[in-house]
């Protein structure tokens, strides 16, 4: 097999973990959650409720988020099995499921474990890039996991970062992190949360926690934040206290509310990105705003890098 060829079963094309790992960017992933949040607001798109279970092992979760559009329906699976860690193995997995519009047929299967990395990071990327000041330099990054790394990329792909402040529980884990950020070429260093806020243009919670990770009077005028780690019932990242005086916008407001960052608020504005990036609502407004994205992953995002994925397969085994 050719790289970037699919492998076909019938008229259905599967995509393995090893293929779309080499296949996927960053720049890919921009397009295409560019595209998705677009899309979220059709008409014509249909995004269902988000379903959350668990698995027969201790602390194992998976999820399943499923869309509809004009030419692209299916579904994403994601799981998390946190013995996998003395296995050997990832704790996470993505598998996307696509299938024929017209007929309902399984028409693809795409293994994106690492793709989720990106196509996560990405979201965060495009609302930097839409929401935040052009002039913003310092990069605040709460959280030192698997998906942090990917944040960090993303954001300094459309924002000239110079300094990025990393906030971590774990003093090992930070300083490792703060050590391969910088044989990356980037200047990092731990922080305090307070201190890092304070200096933070940009402000990116990339965690699991279910209280605030900062005070809101440590965030200045201007701020940019980004909050990627809710995505269920209970998980909290931001003080409440910012949502007087700051502006709201997600994915998609109506699953913000019930599993994301937003579950958190009532009766405060909230825009979906797609509005502001087609030009139909205001985005940043003043330098001295304070801008708040919170990004609970839709299906949509998925189904559009799947076929993304699938289509520059086919480019690269021509």
């Amino acid at each position: 097999m050719k790289f970037g060829q699919e492998f076909k079963v019938g008229n259905m094309i599967y995509l393995t973990e090893s293929q779309t790992a080499q296949l996927i960017s960053h720049n890919l992933a921009y397009q295409a959650v560019r595209e998705a949040f677009i899309a979220a607001i059709s008409d014509k798109t249909r995004l269902f409720p988000v379903v959350n279970a668990t698995g027969t092992e201790a602390d194992s979760i998976f999820s399943l988020k499923a869309a509809c559009a004009e030419s692209i329906v299916g579904w994403k699976t994601g799981s998390y099995w946190p013995n996998n860690t003395a296995l050997g193995k990832h704790c996470h997995g993505t598998t996307i499921f696509l299938l024929e519009p017209a007929d309902g047929s399984l028409s693809a299967i795409v293994e994106a474990s690492q793709v989720n990395a990106y196509r996560t990071a990405a979201a965060d990327a495009v609302a930097v890039d839409c929401l935040a000041r052009q002039s913003a330099t310092t990069l605040a990054i709460f959280g030192t996991g698997h998906q942090a790394e990917y944040e960090v990329m993303a954001v300094s792909a459309v924002r000239e970062i110079k300094t990025v402040l990393v906030v971590g529980r774990s003093i090992a884990r930070t300083e490792a992190f703060v050590g391969k950020l910088i044989k990356k070429g980037i200047l990092a260093q731990s922080a305090d949360a307070q201190s890092a806020c304070e200096r933070a243009d940009i402000v990116i919670t990339a965690t699991t926690s279910t209280s605030p990770l900062f005070k809101a009077e440590w965030i200045k005028s201007g701020t940019h934040i980004s909050a990627m780690g809710a995505d269920k019932k209970g998980k909290n990242e931001l003080p409440t206290e910012l949502y007087r005086y700051a502006r709201l916008f997600c994915d998609y407001s109506t699953q913000s509310v019930v599993i994301g960052e937003f579950q958190h608020t009532r009766d405060t504005p909230i825009t979906d990105i797609g509005h502001v990036l087609t030009g139909q609502k205001s985005g940043r407004t003043s330098a001295n705003e304070i801008t708040i994205f919170d990004s609970s992953g839709i299906a949509i995002q998925d189904l559009i890098v799947a076929k993304k994925l699938i289509e520059l397969s086919q480019e690269n085994s021509l």
